[in-house]
């Protein structure tokens, strides 16, 4: 038999009181009700302040007496995941991800943007069409980070987003969005400050063009200014990009050598850790000796262990950063992880922008083990 409006509100308000929250698909499967009507029913309900929504549940008004609810479970929840690519950087991002969201009961799918140009909106929409809830996004964006009316899409989005190891500058519509990344500025400034302890006065900086980049150089800026440090030119490559890897490894080594014959340069920090590798034995044959006359540390420590010279370097908790993300994602559809009380106090309305601070490994190319 039929429910008349007024009885399909009374249930739903019964059902939400007694059980605290429930998802909209499983209140309508109880009900026997489609869900597009279920949603108008919540809809008005919600109007009148006798129920809240939360994407994808309906939950008992905050201050209301009710039953503690057991958290919204993420069983049937499809997360979307759009990263340039799953190897190198971002293969522990994805890999934290895929472990929250199935820890939680849901699922994880991935959309590659390979960088070109268009493909994370189109990986985007892709992911929407076959059923993803929510959404976690590394978008190809150049410097990290939007160009004024770049990214608007991401924003335009229905369903929950999170950027992911990007950001958007204070005024630019996506600044609004939830995200999780590296503070890379701070990992920088670690490095430096880490050299400067060694004795260091004259740290340069060697970084190729990626969307890390920009940031590295904020903190690098910041901590030789804070720690008082000489001034020290800057590579041929701020003004003048690198035309292939093989311009950017020449140039480079010509600038280090360089600054090392002068005096100028005693330490450098280098990104990433495999530029690095490649580059030191190059300098070694140049004469320059590392640690002795050129203090390195390395950038990102993907494989800065394995050098026959093992690397100092900065590693970003990459493997957090994605789990983080998750969870934040999950938060906002209704699904709350119960090890982790961040998730559960993010809330509906709570927008959050989460830096997760790298960590400074040492090992013997920055002379501090040497010493």
């Amino acid at each position: 038999m039929r429910l008349h409006v007024d009885q399909r509100h009374e249930r739903v308000l019964e059902l939400v009181r007694e059980r605290g929250s429930l998802r909209v698909a499983e209140l309508a499967a109880e009900l026997g009700m489609s869900a597009v009507t279920l949603r108008r029913d919540v809809e008005a309900l919600a109007a009148q302040g006798l129920v809240e929504r939360l994407h994808g549940a309906v939950v008992w008004p905050s201050g209301q007496p009710r039953p503690v609810p057991a958290a919204p479970s993420a069983e049937g929840l499809v997360v979307g995941m759009v990263v340039p690519t799953t190897e190198y950087y971002y293969a522990d991002v994805v890999r934290g991800a895929r472990e929250t969201v199935e820890a939680a009961g849901a699922r994880l799918t991935i959309g590659l943007s390979h960088y070109l140009p268009d493909e994370d909106a189109a990986q985007t929409r892709r992911l929407l069409s076959t059923g993803a809830d929510g959404l976690l996004l590394t978008p190809s964006w150049e410097r990290g980070c939007p160009e004024p009316g770049e990214g608007l899409w991401a924003v335009e989005q229905e369903t929950p987003v999170v950027l992911v190891e990007r950001w958007a500058p204070l005024g630019h519509p996506a600044a609004g969005l939830d995200r999780v990344r590296s503070d890379h500025a701070h990992g920088a400034a670690e490095a430096v400050a880490h050299l400067a302890g060694l004795g260091h006065r004259a740290i340069a900086l060697a970084v190729q063009d990626s969307p890390t980049a920009p940031r590295l150089k904020v903190g690098y800026r910041a901590a030789v200014e804070a720690l008082g440090l000489s001034p020290v030119p800057a590579s041929p490559l701020e003004n003048t990009p690198s035309r292939s890897e093989q311009d950017r490894f020449e140039r480079t080594l010509e600038y280090l050598c360089e600054g090392v014959a002068s005096g100028h340069v005693t330490a450098a920090i280098v990104h990433s850790d495999a530029d690095a590798i490649v580059l030191i034995p190059r300098l070694q044959a140049r004469g320059v000796r590392v640690p002795e006359d050129l203090a390195v540390i390395a950038y990102d420590d993907e494989v800065a262990s394995l050098a026959d010279l093992p690397l100092t370097a900065v590693a970003p908790d990459k493997r957090a950063v994605g789990a983080a993300a998750a969870r934040l994602l999950l938060s906002r559809l209704g699904a709350s992880d119960p090890d982790a009380p961040a998730a559960r106090t993010a809330g509906p309305g709570a927008r959050r922008h989460l830096d997760i601070l790298p960590a400074l490994r040492i090992r013997v190319s920055c002379g501090a083990a040497a010493s």
